[in-house]
């Protein structure tokens, strides 16, 4: 099987922002498309909105994709959805420094530290909603 997951992440109106955000913190560059340049804003409060953003990251480290919800969709004030983000003992400094930009201006949840089953392991709720697990994976045991 060759498909992959990828998060796709709801927005009111703060989609935009949030994947330039992401774009900074992986050093990736987002792209854009509203509802208006496919024709699809029936209201015109929609017109600008986001109906498809998606950013690659680095190394095929994965795709990470939102839209806002347009007017005739209820959606929440904030985003309810959460990320996983996990990495290998190599990539320990870059995932830390990834967990501390999100942290900008978000909650703190769990801090980045050796968790229980050996990994080093952290929480936070980034300044736009979501949610954001980061592991990096400890040394393996015998």
């Amino acid at each position: 099987m060759t498909a992959r997951i990828s998060p796709y992440l709801g927005f009111s109106g703060q989609a935009r922002a949030a994947m330039e955000f992401y774009g900074e913190v992986f050093g990736a560059e987002p792209t854009f498309s509203t509802f208006d340049e496919y024709g699809m804003a029936q209201d015109p409060a929609d017109a600008g909105k986001i109906m498809h953003s998606q950013l690659e990251l680095p190394s095929g480290g994965g795709t990470l994709m939102a839209s806002d919800a347009p007017a005739a969709q209820p959606a929440p004030d904030e985003s309810s959805s959460s990320v996983a983000l996990f990495g290998e003992a190599a990539d320990a400094e870059a995932l830390r420094a990834v967990f501390a930009r999100l942290s900008e201006g978000g909650t703190p949840g769990v801090p980045m530290e050796v968790a229980p089953w050996g990994d080093e392991f952290g929480m936070v709720t980034d300044r736009f909603g979501v949610g954001w697990m980061i592991n990096v994976a400890g040394a393996p045991q015998d």
